[in-house]
């Protein structure tokens, strides 16, 4: 018999609906529960397509003697950490206070009342190697709850002092241009010179990072720090993180070299690796920065786009009960494909020069670092032209031999924040690399958020402070649920803001300037800082907020960066003020640790480096002349640029919420561009020639080049 999961809308929670463990979702009857019974809770926190939630639930959650210990001694509840991130982010410091480190499954033990006092990641079902196993930790965990609460009462005094201590800031100046020198410093101190990225294994693609070190290249012509970001872009497309058949970006390697990764793909992945691949194409118009560019957008058309218009969460990394099986390929199994006709004479004998493919495999298991006998394609040189044709002769087959095979589950929940982050790195690539296609999944998508997790068919009714429009984070099997958190409201923001970037819509410059209004109203606390969530019922250790980033940028670090682009396009001061004060509640760490936040510090790249204002303004010709201006403009990589343009069709929307731009006048002259910086306008520039020689004066010259 199922338990209560099975009518939950999250993927993970479902996943666990058939197993002996009694269940609850998070919800006042499982606390009511533990509470009556006097039992403690044990929360378990993971994610549908999280190779290690695979691997406890099928050791433990799905064993008769765990589920009955369980059932037994404790009140269990599931979480989705996608779902209810602000419950992930109150409990992961707890852990990573108590262990040292973070990650999922995260295991929390907890009183009735939602107190820690125990807490892990993955535990194996029974001891192994010196480290206990869940079976002995719940016993003892069980023991010291019936007769030693005493002790229970002491941990968790420790943990609350702890964590009072861990998320405790203090308030001081605005930072200043050393905290860029600091992050700066550090990627440079921990660049991989060989491998690309930063540190040793695992590694993480972490874009937003790549981003922040190309403005500082801009800004410094540091060229050492601009290689570190270009061989780290190529490692990670030419190793195993990348999916050389079926295209996508998997999580993260294992090892240092890129060859290893788990294999789950997460929409955020994709979303900031197209930000970062297309600035990267606008620097050094490497050619495989761009077909990665093409390449992402296919695979995320093709494969994670749902047909109500929203794009799925992520891919599993498991299929048949194996990681990575959808994914990797052995020697025998491609030697039989090419006896069959089915891949081009040669294929083996070129997989083997151009991919590693060996007849023992390249892949290791994780865990004993023993070759599994498959192989994960990676290219060990890169491809000429000709080897380029023949490669792709070999990928349309293995691509369609691949399709028979069982696929990796599609968490196809929806989420607000991760398609909006995705709507803003749709904008910015369709911007850089003048597609359409690219931009029009980026307005069509922003219409599908708006339309499903939005309680008004009006968004513009969003500057009604005492009626505001109510946003939510999920949707699924045609629901939409729970309150949308900051990150909802923050990559909103961004993604309006990209959006106008891309079309000079007047429309999501308002749109920006109310959602950015209403998210300091709903998530602003008294000290300039966004908390997680609305009202949240769990604020035992205070309301929770985020600070440094993760795979995601913060809502924090993300605003920041909003609030100093939405006063370089309004001209009005109560973003900088917001910004300023901001800065002041973090102040020590965006001072000492700015490389673990990097999206706050292009906040502050735009604070310090000078800003530009480009003002493109139709004359006598028609509109096409004003937009030939401006998508040359937008071909050069200028990071602290503000680009705006005014035609017959929208200058008036625009100066309404731009008065700024009222004295630019449309009349009988040829359309030209003014360009503003230092405080002061330049002569305007009539005509692409004029336009391009000045442009080229401002922009910088990749080494490579």
């Amino acid at each position: 018999m199922p338990n209560r999961l099975y009518k939950e809308k999250s993927p993970y929670l479902q996943q666990h609906s058939e197993n002996p463990v009694d269940w609850y979702a998070w919800d006042q009857e499982a606390f009511d529960k533990a509470k009556n019974d006097h039992k403690p809770i044990f929360l378990s926190i993971g994610y549908a397509t999280c190779h290690w939630c695979h691997v406890m639930e099928h050791e433990s959650f799905e064993d008769p003697d765990i589920a009955a210990y369980l059932n037994e001694h404790f009140v269990s509840i599931k979480v989705d950490r996608e779902e209810r991130p602000d419950i992930d982010q109150l409990y992961m410091p707890v852990c990573q206070m108590l262990t040292g480190q973070g990650g999922w499954p995260l295991t929390i033990i907890m009183t009735p009342e939602k107190e820690p006092f125990y807490a892990a990641t993955y535990l194996p079902k029974e001891a192994q190697m010196g480290r206990l196993g869940l079976r002995q930790i719940l016993r003892g965990i069980q023991g010291m709850w019936t007769n030693e609460q005493a002790r229970v009462r002491k941990a968790i005094e420790q943990i609350t002092q702890g964590y009072s201590q861990y998320t405790s800031y203090t308030v001081g100046s605005f930072p200043d241009e050393n905290a860029l020198k600091k992050a700066r410093a550090y990627f440079s101190l921990h660049a991989d010179l060989n491998n690309g990225g930063f540190g040793k294994a695992p590694k993480f693609p972490s874009p937003h990072q790549l981003v922040f070190l190309c403005r500082e290249w801009y800004q410094h012509h540091d060229s050492e720090l601009l290689g570190s970001v270009v061989l780290s872009l190529k490692k990670m497309r030419l190793g195993g993180l990348w999916d050389h058949v079926g295209y996508g970006f998997h999580r993260y390697s294992t090892d240092e070299k890129w060859l290893l990764p788990h294999f789950e793909k997460m929409l955020y992945d994709q979303a900031l690796m197209l930000m970062a691949y297309a600035e990267a194409w606008q620097i050094t118009k490497e050619p495989l920065f761009k077909q990665t560019c093409l390449e992402l957008f296919e695979y995320l058309q093709r494969d994670m786009l749902l047909p109500n218009g929203g794009f799925s969460s992520a891919q599993d990394a498991d299929s048949e009960g194996q990681e990575g099986k959808f994914y990797t390929w052995s020697y025998n199994e491609l030697n039989i494909l090419e006896l069959q006709g089915r891949l081009p004479e040669h294929s083996l004998t070129f997989l083997a020069d151009y991919f590693g493919v060996t007849e023992e495999g390249n892949m290791l298991d994780e865990a004993t670092k023993q070759r599994t006998g498959q192989n994960i394609l990676h290219l060990t040189k890169e491809l000429d032209k000709t080897a380029c044709l023949q490669w792709e002769r070999i990928r349309s087959e293995l691509f369609e031999c691949r399709k028979q095979r069982v696929r990796p589950l599609c968490d196809d929940k929806i989420l607000c924040d991760w398609n909006a982050l995705l709507v803003a790195s749709l904008a910015i690539a369709a911007r850089i690399l003048n597609s359409e296609e690219m931009g029009a999944q980026a307005l069509q998508t922003l219409d599908f958020l708006e339309r499903t997790f939005s309680n008004s068919t009006d968004s513009m009714a969003s500057d009604d402070l005492e009626n505001p429009v109510r946003w939510y984070h999920r949707h699924r099997d045609g629901e939409t649920a729970i309150d949308a958190f900051a990150e909802d409201h923050c990559f909103l923001v961004w993604a309006y803001l990209e959006c106008y970037g891309y079309t000079a819509d007047s429309i999501y410059v308002q749109k920006s300037l109310d959602l950015a209004e209403l998210t300091m109203v709903l998530f602003g606390d008294d000290q300039g800082a966004l908390v997680q969530s609305q009202g949240s019922e769990i604020q035992m250790f205070g309301a929770p907020m985020t600070i440094y980033d993760g795979a995601i940028p913060s809502a924090n670090s993300a605003m920041a960066y909003c609030l100093i682009r939405l006063y370089h396009i309004s001209g009005q001061t109560k973003w900088i003020e917001y910004l300023d004060k901001m800065g002041q509640r973090f102040s020590e760490e965006w001072s000492q640790f700015g490389s673990s936040i990097t999206v706050a510090m292009m906040a502050l790249q735009q604070y310090y480096y000078k800003p530009t204002q480009w003002v493109v303004v139709q004359g006598k010709e028609n509109v096409s002349s004003v937009e030939a201006l401006k998508r040359e403009i937008d071909q050069y990589y200028l990071p602290t640029s503000t680009v705006h343009m005014l035609n017959n069709h929208n200058k008036e929307a625009l100066i309404k919420r731009i008065p700024s731009l009222e004295n630019y006048l449309i009349d009988e002259a040829p359309s030209r561009v003014f360009l503003c910086q230092n405080y002061h306008c330049e002569a305007p520039i009539e005509n692409l020639d004029k336009l391009r020689v000045r442009l080229n004066s401002m922009s910088r010259t990749y080494p490579g080049q």
